[in-house]
């Protein structure tokens, strides 16, 4: 939803849905801007709905895990798990074929779901967690659907990016960025070998990115938030996720086999990590550009 002239109403056309919205929000932006008190309803309520857009894919799998655990037939032939590998990969066929969904974002949803089911073989093979129900499609105890778990947090990551516009402050260069990705991704699997960098690593995270602001634009005018912070917020928006995840018995941590139990705040820093991942990632096809009197250049390398 975008219908401001210049950058944000050009993200609209991105999603030929959205294009089509342009002229209504045209129409209610100037009806907003005549009285302050609506133009920050608008302005909130604008904010909510390019969330909403962005979360679509995200949302859409998670609804298929409630739906799927309480409607999905028990004995039916093809086991839940593989219904929704099939589903997702439905959903991505129709999202790009109706224009819900760019090909830079295929791009990073294949990237998340590689690097993401590559690090739950590993991780499930270690007892960290467990896939409780059977499928045939699968690697190792990891059912294919998962991968699309990781690739919702880079669709809604490169989604944001455009309807919101992002652009930078004291952005680090992305040399740094690639290679403290690289460690933490490396620390997921380290940390089962005893060897845990995970609290250092948080800290390299506030090193690189402590001066960094993003500012994005909802209508008009630009917002800044903390690059940290943002990525904080995302992070327990994940945590809420992953409760509902668990709750749908979809995957189960070692201490909620017998008794559903909240997952654990400490997944917050893995989360958090992950996240620095994602938004690598993310960037890696974006580019980031800073923002400094009103002029853009590409992050350095």
């Amino acid at each position: 939803m975008s219908g401001d002239s210049g950058r944000t109403a050009t993200s609209a056309r991105l999603w030929q849905p959205l294009s089509r919205l342009i002229f209504i929000d045209r129409n209610m932006a100037r009806w907003a801007a005549q009285r302050r008190a609506t133009m920050l309803v608008y302005e909130f309520a604008r904010f909510g709905v390019k969330q909403a857009w962005a979360c679509l894919f995200g949302a859409i799998m998670l609804t298929l895990l409630i739906l799927t655990r309480y409607f999905y037939p028990a004995h039916a032939a093809l086991p839940r798990y593989d219904f929704l590998t099939l589903a997702a990969l439905c959903v991505q066929a129709f999202m790009l074929w109706a224009r819900l969904e760019t090909f830079d974002e295929a791009k990073v949803i294949a990237l998340f779901h590689v690097t993401g089911t590559a690090m739950e073989v590993f991780k499930t093979a270690g007892g960290s967690w467990t896939y409780p129900e059977f499928s045939y499609l699968h690697i190792g105890g990891v059912p294919l659907f998962t991968g699309f778990m990781y690739a919702s947090i880079g669709s809604f990551m490169a989604r944001c990016w455009r309807l919101f516009d992002f652009r930078f402050e004291a952005h680090p260069p992305m040399g740094q960025v690639y290679l403290l990705a690289c460690a933490i991704y490396a620390n997921f699997f380290f940390d089962h070998f005893g060897v845990d960098l995970r609290l250092w690593l948080l800290l390299a995270a506030v090193l690189v990115f402590g001066r960094t602001w993003i500012d994005y634009r909802v209508w008009h005018h630009y917002r800044r938030m903390p690059l940290l912070l943002a990525n904080g917020l995302t992070a327990l928006f994940i945590w809420v996720a992953e409760n509902i995840g668990t709750y749908t018995k979809t995957w189960l941590y070692p201490d909620q086999s017998v008794v559903w139990t909240y997952v654990s705040l400490g997944k917050f820093t893995s989360w958090y990590l992950l996240l620095v991942i994602s938004y690598a990632m993310v960037a890696l096809v974006n580019k980031p550009k800073n923002l400094a009197r009103g002029v853009t250049d590409a992050v350095t390398p």
